[in-house]
């Protein structure tokens, strides 16, 4: 099991963009799925992106083509990169680690855009 810490929030303008990060405690390479997941204001945490220790990756409709995670196995680093950000965007954003005998969460990191 790892442990995870993710950083890279902050306050932009709409239109902007930031890289967040997540560091896991150890090894990445076993786990089957890392995911970024966000909640904003009044809402349920839902997810934005995964992907799989194949490669594969998933979007959410409303990040498609704006957004980008990447996994670095050798690093045990997660990142999204997030591209033309728009003020519905603004949330705390959480990484998730989910392998075939434990689900790890990150703390959250607030991402706030403004218009």
């Amino acid at each position: 099991q790892v442990q995870l810490q993710a950083c890279g929030g902050g306050l932009v303008q709409a239109g902007g963009s930031l890289r967040l990060s997540c560091a896991a405690s150890g090894s990445i390479s076993s786990i089957s799925v890392m995911g970024w997941y966000r909640q904003g204001p009044g809402k349920q945490r839902e997810p934005v992106a995964t992907v799989t220790r194949s490669g594969n990756t998933n979007y959410a409709d409303s990040v498609k083509g704006r957004f980008t995670i990447s996994r670095d196995n050798a690093k045990s680093t997660l990142d999204l990169l997030m591209n033309n950000l728009k003020p519905e965007d603004t949330a705390v954003y959480y990484c998730k680690a989910t392998s075939y005998d434990f689900i790890e969460w990150g703390q959250g990191t607030q991402v706030t855009v403004s218009s």
